[in-house]
């Protein structure tokens, strides 16, 4: 039985238009925000809402669709506040503690026994090697 299988799994679909779930919502609150910001401010002062919306329009999409080197941006984001939060330890570089002395203690040699070695007639291997020749295997 045949499967399919699936290719570009890493890939997430496009939900909304030409946009993945992620970039929408990136884009919804920014448009979100600047909907109430027009009633706080836009009003009052057109100028500054209109660079506020702005920074907030440009700021959602940069959020949405900038990736460096296959990350996207709040995932770069994330590791780098990471990185600058957690310790480091960096492991080359070698701490310098003084060695410890200590007195050498002398250790006397202990008498070995010397055993004879055991002489082998013939080997099994040599047996064999006899037999096969001679075609006289048992």
């Amino acid at each position: 039985m045949e499967f399919t299988v699936p290719q570009f799994v890493e890939r997430e679909p496009k939900l909304i238009g030409p946009f993945t779930f992620k970039q929408f919502i990136f884009v919804a609150i920014a448009g979100a925000a600047c909907f109430f910001l027009y009633f706080f401010i836009g009003k009052k002062n057109m100028p500054l809402f209109i660079l506020i919306a702005i920074l907030l329009f440009g700021g959602s999409l940069a959020l949405a669709f900038i990736r460096i080197k296959g990350y996207t941006l709040p995932i770069l984001i994330k590791n780098f506040f990471a990185f600058t939060i957690m310790p480091k330890i960096f492991l080359w570089h070698r701490k310098l503690i003084p060695p410890k002395v200590s007195k050498i203690k002398k250790f006397e040699k202990a008498e070995v026994e010397e055993t004879p070695l055991k002489i082998v007639k013939e080997s099994n291997l040599q047996k064999l090697s006899t037999q096969v020749e001679t075609r006289r295997l048992k």
